[in-house]
């Protein structure tokens, strides 16, 4: 697979030069990006899938929802629809995509939105709040935000940053420079002072001013889909794992000290989850021959695969946050209060 993505080479060195060439034109205002009146806080990153944005965005949400009239505006990957909706606790994945639901869920007091057309968005939601939170719209330069945070995830820094198809990243680390905040996330627990001052030193180089700060995962309670905590004794446990995320290796490095076995059946990011897989998933479980035995899926995942009928088995999702030390989460803090004026 490797070898077969260096002969995709020529295909990136086109797709860099369009990606250089269309930046370029925003930078020097030859293409237009549209400015409002309203704070925009955007979130993204350069390389695909799994650096955590999805957490990012409720941490935001956690720390502004008590001050501030805030809505998140996402573009709703995976939906079946179209065009600008509102997301409602009632709604499906097909309908609002699954990162979007989940913030609803967990937050219903707030304005969730999806919207492929991230202008469109901000013009329907502008007039009834403070603040919106975009996810996963760093490439949108179609609009302009007004403070942007940046994601790396750690192992990816240690890569070459070759854009798609031969690399991992889809634009280049020279765009670096339009962050406000950097943050590398899933920190590994051995990284040193020196793993983190290179890491630094490399993104210095195309953003000198940008803060750059380190977060790693925290995992939360297992809960069913009632909000009830799991409380077997999981070193007794064999657990199925169903994953449909960029990268589940974090989750199961977790995962296989602290349970007696680990199963795991991996799909593709947003995957979305048939009957077919369903029934796969249903005999998997059977087929494990311990009597004290659960399912366990993402908060994500679980979003798409609601309802189903793996609800008749001990069915869990895994909740998870992002963390900073206590310094990091206060300059964290006091640069996006400052930029909001709290």
């Amino acid at each position: 697979m490797l070898l077969l993505r260096w002969f995709l080479f020529p295909i990136t060195i086109i797709y860099t030069s369009i990606i250089w060439l269309r930046n370029r034109l925003y930078d020097y205002q030859l293409l237009k990006s549209k400015t409002y009146n309203i704070p925009l806080i955007v979130i993204g990153n350069l390389a695909i899938g799994g650096t955590g944005k999805s957490p990012m965005t409720e941490f935001l949400i956690r720390l502004l929802k008590d001050k501030i009239k805030l809505a998140t505006l996402s573009r709703g990957y995976g939906r079946k629809t179209k065009g600008f909706r509102f997301v409602s606790t009632q709604s499906t994945s097909t309908e609002a995509g699954d990162e979007p639901l989940q913030f609803k869920r967990k937050f219903p007091e707030i304005t969730v939105a999806v919207c492929e057309d991230r202008c469109y968005g901000v013009e329907q939601l502008k007039d009834k709040h403070d603040l919106i939170i975009l996810d996963d719209a760093f490439q949108h330069r179609k609009l302009k935000p007004t403070y942007s945070i940046l994601l790396f995830e750690y192992t990816s820094l240690s890569e070459p940053a070759i854009l798609l198809p031969t690399g991992n990243f889809r634009d280049m680390m020279m765009e670096s420079h339009r962050a406000n905040i950097i943050i590398v996330t899933k920190t590994p627990e051995d990284a040193t002072e020196e793993d983190k001052r290179k890491i630094i030193k490399k993104i210095s180089r195309h953003n000198p001013t940008a803060s750059i700060y380190f977060s790693k995962i925290k995992y939360d309670k297992w809960m069913d889909k009632n909000g009830s905590g799991c409380y077997t004794n999981l070193k007794e446990t064999d657990v199925l794992l169903i994953t449909g995320i960029a990268n589940p290796n974090p989750l199961i490095n977790h995962l296989q000290p602290n349970v007696n076995r680990l199963i795991h059946m991996s799909y593709s990011d947003h995957h979305a989850f048939s009957e077919t897989d369903i029934n796969k998933i249903e005999e998997m479980y059977k087929a494990i021959t311990g009597s004290n035995k659960l399912i366990l899926t993402t908060e994500k995942d679980f979003q798409r695969l609601y309802g189903t009928r793996l609800h008749h088995f001990p069915f869990y999702y895994i909740p998870i946050q992002i963390a900073f030390d206590t310094a990091d989460y206060q300059n964290i803090e006091r640069s996006i209060f400052s930029h909001l004026g709290l």
